[in-house]
């Protein structure tokens, strides 16, 4: 790996994992439990638990993207919103966030091991740097909008701190 791709690729790391702007995408989640991550006030479009279930959607297509596939897109955005407002159990939540977690932490190897400006086949005009910028810009969006949420039901700062170390 060149200088510049090794530069590239720590920096990308750093964004996936909420290292830069904000902060760590593992604090913000650790914490909450399947009740707050369903509620819902009538002016949100959608819960703590819908946010994520949409962030893994994307996550996991474009992560397909960067190993060389090619995924269907949806035929609306629509899809990538699940319909329920919350998990069915704790264990549930557990698991989506463990699934959202190892997501990002596959960016991660996939950063560290690829050649970051090389053409992806399957997607011509777009490289696998390219690829996981757009998965980190995605979840910092949203993650955005997961502490707007828990400072609403009065559930910020998690035990870790509200503020990057």
């Amino acid at each position: 790996m060149d200088q510049s791709n090794k530069a590239f690729s720590e920096a990308l790391i750093k964004s996936l994992r909420g290292e830069r702007g904000h902060l760590p995408i593992v604090n913000a989640l650790s914490d909450i439990d399947a009740v707050l991550a369903g509620k819902r006030k009538e002016e949100l479009p959608y819960s703590i638990y819908q946010l994520v279930k949409h962030m893994i959607y994307w996550q996991d297509f474009l992560l397909l993207f960067a190993k060389g596939e090619k995924p269907t897109l949806p035929s609306h955005v629509k899809e990538s919103w699940p319909e329920e407002e919350s998990p069915s159990s704790e264990e549930d939540w557990q698991q989506v966030i463990q699934h959202f977690l190892q997501g990002i932490e596959q960016a991660c190897t996939i950063a560290q091991t690829v050649q970051l400006d090389k053409p992806l086949e399957k997607w011509p005009g777009e490289t696998p740097g390219g690829v996981l910028r757009n998965i980190a810009s995605h979840n910092s969006y949203h993650l955005g909008e997961i502490v707007l949420i828990r400072r609403l039901f009065s559930a910020w700062p998690p035990p870790t701190g509200g503020y990057p170390a």
